[in-house]
């Protein structure tokens, strides 16, 4: 047994996902980082089993009544752990913040700046001084009457909810109602009222088209359908309601993100009328500081806010070297150019991490283990040489520091490493080094060596011509002030820049519509499903084409089973018990619900008979538990081209570890976008394409990286365009054309600093993409 004065966490026996019992030493105090290639395992050691056993100890010594309130982790599968501090974890969030939430809100920044203006704000003479409640848009106190708070009200216009006015209302001429016998009501309760459902929407009377889309009434009249030769529909009573009103009902109400977004179409967003945009009520308005409202102050950069509080009185003094503390190691993680009342779900994952790792700078904790999850995603080589300071000074405060990342220069600055492989998934799960990072040299699997240690250069590949350009702009839009830019048609481009520079408004502006683009494929990191039901194989499309594998095969035919049998979405051949989940909720007195996979079907999500029905031996939830390498090797010789198509396109984007399977609310970000090009990728491409990627390397190990960058050159190759919006050094080295944002983020940047070939953007001046990009192509690296 360890000493209690041991200096390591000592880990014994880590079953957690793929790893295979692993056993590794870890010393307290220092700044660890995990690495290995996407899916090796080093995710499941940091935060499946060290951050999971920290969090279950801290439950344990929490009373009953209070563990209900806090989100709870599994027990990790591990034999024994020691030596092991409470634990912070700073990962990368995948649910959104609602719209509410705000970069002031995140960092609690709004907090010290409603007390500034409570205590120190120049309220008009006679007002009764207000407190810090009254200058939140998210209190009854201060929140706007008019729009509650949100600063935007919705509407909708003739023009939106008919688009096309030469079509009847039969025809579908209100393409804001409902499908199917909804949309088949509203027009039978219409035609009842005694308006012309066959006549051409632009031909009825106006005061007609202003009721049926805009009345706030809700007449009920007695329907008889027009009876079908098959059946016979009896009447019934109908309430109608008007096109205007369904949609404003369904953006707000309706739990289904599909048909939110449909709603959303059709209605225009502009900023309240009454309060501006600010959000909060005129009596909170009518208080100064600095000659600024709260609202002003709160839509500067925090670069320029900072600025606006030196010089206050000394009344103010306290509150204002507390508020600029507070927002100093915000500038530090290259985050300036963000303002309070941005709203959470507008930034990046590394953006959202980041604010929270510069609120524990604050924090003052030591003695605890930080466990954080590529907070480099995302960052420009500038300001990971800031991430690193802060990381340091975190482990200075006297606290452990255990990075999982990929970003070479941060595991360069490691004081111990830990590598996790040697390769994805069933292939993975092995600690190969635990130790200095110079040992790792010596270390013959590792797939980060050859990356990290790297002396001899590479051939430079040769710059492809273009065949023609794409203009985009002026753009003025965000920091972006009339900017134009030519994308160079047939080769791949690299947009680059500093967080906040204009990269992603930049790509934002390239449309369909654009001449000479035949065909335009945007790739981005959203989730690819918000349940566990939405998974790999049902996005690709590659569950459609088992599911029939399924049905023909002679069992199925023999006892009549479709291919809706096989989908554990519909009644069937799911299990009733859990709905096709593979888990139930279980209630637990004192304690939040919790998961349980279910009794019934053991997580299988099939009934008993629909899983006797098997094909090569193995029955539909086996085969949704293989992974895409497995899954590729079973399905070789099988004559389901389709099949092997969709795996292989999987494979080629690295993606060979995961289960067909696996939920969607499992997947990285990254996980998610190589996801979609893949789906991409096994459509059969006619005409050129142009392929728009947002960071398409985050989250990936260099050796990943090689991989889909040789998919993406292959796509170049064959006739396509490629844009990719890139921090990675090696994959701009490796581009035919350079546009570089910047010089700075925010206000500071928004315009273009540099374009040419990797080897030009390399010897500009004013970019700060260049010395960067020099040391890379300087030795030659792709």
């Amino acid at each position: 047994m360890p000493s209690p004065h041991d200096p390591y966490v000592r880990v014994r026996g880590a079953r957690e996902h793929n790893l295979k019992g692993v056993d590794v030493d870890i010393p307290r105090d220092v700044l660890t980082v995990f690495t290995g290639v996407s899916g090796s395992g080093k995710s499941s050691l940091a935060f499946g089993t060290i951050y999971a056993e920290a969090q279950r100890r801290y439950f344990e010594s929490v009373a009953p009544y209070a563990r209900r309130l806090i989100h709870q982790v599994g027990a990790p599968k591990v034999g024994e752990m020691t030596g092991l501090p409470p634990a912070v974890s700073l990962q990368q969030r995948r649910s959104a913040p609602t719209s509410r939430s705000s970069v002031g809100t995140v960092t609690n920044l709004s907090n010290s700046l409603r007390m500034l203006f409570s205590r120190a704000g120049d309220h008009p003479p006679g007002a009764e001084r207000l407190d810090s409640d009254a200058f939140s848009p998210n209190t009854a106190a201060g929140a706007c009457p008019e729009c509650h708070g949100l600063g935007q009200v919705h509407g909708t216009t003739e023009e939106l909810l008919v688009p096309d006015p030469s079509l009847s209302i039969r025809e579908g001429a209100i393409a804001a109602w409902p499908g199917a016998w909804q949309g088949k009501n509203l027009r039978d309760i219409l035609d009842t009222l005694g308006h012309d459902v066959d006549r051409p929407w632009r031909e009825l009377p106006a005061r007609d088209r202003e009721w049926i889309l805009f009345t706030d009434e809700q007449p009920v009249v007695t329907v008889h359908p027009v009876r079908d030769a098959d059946r016979i529909q009896r009447p019934y009573q109908g309430t109608y309601m008007s096109a205007r009103r369904y949609v404003m009902k369904t953006f707000s109400d309706t739990k289904s993100q599909t048909l939110r977004t449909k709603a959303e179409r059709f209605l225009t967003s502009t900023p309240c009328p009454v309060c501006g945009g600010s959000r909060l009520r005129p009596e909170a308005l009518a208080v100064t500081f600095a000659g600024r409202t709260i609202a002003e102050l709160a839509a500067l950069p925090l670069v320029e806010l900072a600025a606006c509080l030196d010089g206050t009185s000394e009344a103010a003094r306290v509150l204002t070297d507390d508020l600029k503390s507070r927002i100093a190691p915000v500038l530090e993680l290259g985050l300036g150019y963000l303002s309070l009342d941005r709203a959470a779900p507008t930034l990046s994952a590394g953006e959202l991490q980041r604010l929270r790792l510069a609120t524990q700078l604050r924090s003052g904790l030591f003695g605890v283990v930080y466990v954080l999850d590529e907070p480099s995603a995302g960052l420009h080589p500038a300001d990971t040489e800031a991430l690193l300071t802060v990381l340091d000074r975190l482990k200075s405060a006297g606290n452990s520091v255990f990075v999982v990342e990929h970003h070479l220069d941060v595991v360069r600055g490691a004081d111990w490493l830990v590598e996790v492989g040697p390769r994805a998934g069933e292939h993975g799960g092995e600690v190969l080094h635990s130790g200095p990072v110079a040992d790792l040299a010596t270390v013959a699997d590792s797939a980060t060596a050859r990356f990290l240690f790297a002396d001899s250069p590479a051939a430079v590949r040769q710059v492809r011509t273009p065949g023609g350009n794409l203009k985009v702009g002026p753009v003025t839009r965000h920091n972006l002030r009339g900017v134009t830019a030519q994308f160079p048609l047939g080769v791949l481009t690299a947009v680059t820049g500093v967080s906040g520079s204009g990269k992603s408004t930049l790509i934002g502006e390239i449309t369909e519509d654009l001449p000479g683009v035949g065909r335009l494929v945007c790739v981005d990191q959203k989730p690819i499903g918000r349940t566990p039901r939405s998974n790999l194989a049902t996005y690709t499309g590659l569950f459609d084409v088992v599911r029939k594998v399924f049905a023909a095969t002679a069992e199925a035919r023999d006892r009549g089973y479709g291919v809706g049998r096989f989908s554990f979405n519909v009644a069937g051949g799911r299990c009733e018990t859990c709905q096709g989940e593979g888990f139930v909720s279980v209630e637990l007195l004192f304690l939040p619900s919790t998961y349980a996979p279910c009794p019934d079907c053991g997580g299988a999500r099939y009934n008993p008979e629909t899983l006797e029905v098997t094909y090569r031996k193995r029955n539909i939830a086996q085969v949704l538990d293989l992974t895409v390498e497995s899954a590729a090797a079973f399905f070789a010789d099988a004559d389901t081209p389709a099949v092997t198509r969709s795996l292989k396109a999987l494979l080629d984007v690295g993606l060979g570890y995961l289960r067909l399977g696996q939920p969607a609310t499992e997947l990285s970000g990254g996980e998610a976008q190589r996801i979609k090009l893949a789906t991409e990728l096994q459509r059969g491409r006619r005409g050129h394409t142009l392929y728009l990627l947002d960071e398409p390397t985050t989250g990936l190990h260099p050796a990943d990286v090689e991989v889909l960058m040789c998919r993406l050159h292959g796509l170049v190759d064959a006739g396509h365009t490629v844009v990719v919006v890139e921090h990675d050094m090696t994959v701009v080295a490796g581009a035919d054309w350079v546009i570089d944002l910047g010089p700075g983020g925010g206000d500071a940047g928004g315009r273009i600093v540099a374009t040419g070939t990797p080897v030009e953007v390399a010897g500009a001046g004013e970019s700060a993409t260049a010395r960067y990009l020099a040391g890379v192509v300087g030795r030659g690296r792709p």
